[in-house]
């Protein structure tokens, strides 16, 4: 027993290598696809803040491998993106075997609304807060003060806040995934509607850019969201207890336990008749 168990460990172990492999290749793969285009994909990113910045104001380098090393990171994520559905499907092809037929059926669709909701919180940063939180910040440059922003610095602000809004646009998937699962009820979200106001406020405050306007540009988006989990959680049929099993259940118990007394019963007999 011990043996074989050990036997399922290694295999476990082997086939996750495996899966782990495939994806770090697809995301070379990517890495190699996109870097001949990171400048492109660069200026892209850029164009939010470059449609704000005043006249004579651009973005600069301050150390000679700084855009090099901005290109390959940007390289990187642009491939990892690219390679997405390729890590995602190696995730769920290790997973899938351990689940029942109804759990893969329920979270599998989750796993795609997951993406497009990840997607849709980035684009949401791209086009809507980043024009509005750089001109506010760029507002504050004049005759004195010239705005002059570093390459790799615009590159971890964009990267930062784009990934906290598509992890934000994750609430439905979270609060379906608790429901579903049994450790939260749709009931008591309802009731809590005003703490989670207070918790989205608080989160947006964190994860967006520190002026009032993004602030207020991702709360509304966070509780519509959560608004929207609660709707399709409250379609989540969850099993219920029925009064007639339950009386089935206790019958069986009762039966059992006068199968015991006839038992003890009968060898008080048989004993008797033997003294």
């Amino acid at each position: 027993m011990e043996k074989l168990a050990e036997n399922t460990f290694i295999g476990h172990l082997l086939e996750l290598r495996r899966r782990v492999l495939v994806s770090v290749i697809a995301i070379f793969v990517g890495f190699l696809v996109s870097y001949p285009f990171s400048k492109t994909i660069y200026n892209i990113l850029a164009a939010p803040l470059i449609a704000v910045l005043p006249k004579g104001s651009h973005l600069i380098y301050t150390s000679l491998p700084e855009v090099f090393l901005t290109y390959i990171q940007l390289s990187l994520i642009s491939g990892f993106v690219l390679a997405l559905p390729v890590v995602l499907y190696q995730f769920w092809a290790f997973l899938a075997p351990g689940l029942y037929e109804h759990e893969r059926k329920a979270f599998f669709p989750l796993i795609f609304a997951s993406i497009f909701l990840f997607i849709g919180g980035m684009l949401f940063a791209y086009f809507v807060v980043f024009p509005n939180a750089f001109r506010f910040f760029t507002s504050f440059s004049g005759s004195d003060i010239t705005a002059m922003p570093k390459v790799d610095s615009y590159l971890s602000l964009i990267v930062k806040f784009s990934l906290a809004f598509g992890l934000a646009f994750q609430i439905p998937i979270l609060i379906v995934v608790l429901v579903r699962v049994g450790i939260l009820q749709v009931a008591t979200l309802r009731r809590s509607r005003r703490y989670a106001f207070l918790v989205c406020a608080i989160a947006s405050a964190i994860l967006s850019p520190p002026d009032v306007m993004s602030m207020v540009l991702l709360l509304i988006p966070m509780y519509m969201l959560f608004e929207l989990g609660l709707f399709f959680a409250g379609r989540i049929r969850t099993p219920q207890p029925v009064a007639g099993n339950a009386e089935e259940d206790e019958t069986p118990e009762r039966s059992a336990a006068d199968e015991m007394d006839a038992a003890e019963e009968s060898f008080r007999k048989k004993d008797d008749e033997e003294q």
